[in-house]
């Protein structure tokens, strides 16, 4: 885990969703989740922190599609409620340029089709 960075398990993920690779979509964004939870060795610069909550929120989006789709329902409850009570909690409009910035790359559709199937077919 220590020689992956949190950015490329991330986008590893994303491809392992596109491929309904489930399982180990799961396992990357855990990857990535954990490697952002190292502190740091020195205070990251603004930059650098909304990297680290992009790659957060992108990797708990990305789990709770997994998760739906594994069926395990409760764990997929406790990431949507730190990526949407942390993310609207903070109401510095970060969350949203997230989902943009997700959007503008196609990565939001990725997710839109996995939790949709997961909704037992309903679009979103």
């Amino acid at each position: 885990m220590a020689d992956r960075r949190p950015e490329e398990a991330c986008e590893q993920a994303c491809e392992s969703l596109k491929q309904q690779d489930y399982e180990v979509a799961v396992k990357l964004c855990t990857e990535a989740l954990l490697a952002l939870g190292q502190p740091p060795p020195a205070q990251p610069s603004p930059a650098g922190q909304a990297q680290s909550d992009r790659i957060k929120i992108e990797s708990l989006l990305y789990r709770i599609a997994s998760f739906l789709q594994l069926k395990k329902y409760g764990q997929a409850d406790e990431d949507c409620r730190h990526v949407l009570g942390e993310g609207l909690a903070k109401g510095d409009g970060s969350f949203r340029a997230v989902l943009c910035c997700m959007h503008l790359k196609g990565k939001l559709q990725i997710v839109s089709n996995v939790l949709s199937k997961s909704l037992m077919g309903e679009s979103l």
